[in-house]
């Protein structure tokens, strides 16, 4: 069973996404913000993380940077409610994998975390 981390700093966000992929299978973890995205990532070997990008304290994009310096090479897909110009292209030069708007359309999501699985 491929094991999620999803790092949010929203309750209400990690709650509903971590039930609707637990309902498909996946063994869910959560981490609240950047800074424990970033230890878990480490910890919990997770196979695949979904990363909020827009977290007080420590952001998604910095998180991402500092995940990838520590040497992990998970598939980390931004997940943002910002979907401007340029957005998916900042997201994959600090480190993210891909790219997945929100509100998280689920069948979507699905897709591409099948997809970076293989």
């Amino acid at each position: 069973m491929p094991r999620i981390l999803i790092v949010d700093d929203n309750e209400d966000n990690r709650d509903v996404l971590a039930r609707r992929l637990q309902r498909r299978g996946f063994d869910v973890t959560v981490a609240v913000g950047g800074r424990e995205g970033v230890a878990q990532a480490e910890t919990d070997e997770p196979d695949i993380v979904l990363m909020d990008m827009n977290m007080p304290v420590l952001d998604g994009w910095e998180a991402t940077r500092q995940i990838r310096t520590a040497g992990n090479s998970v598939p980390i897909i931004a997940l943002t409610a910002h979907a401007m110009n340029g957005d998916r292209e900042r997201a994959i030069e600090a480190g993210c994998t891909d790219y997945h708007t929100k509100p998280v359309e689920l069948d979507e999501l699905l897709c591409l975390i099948e997809k970076l699985l293989g």
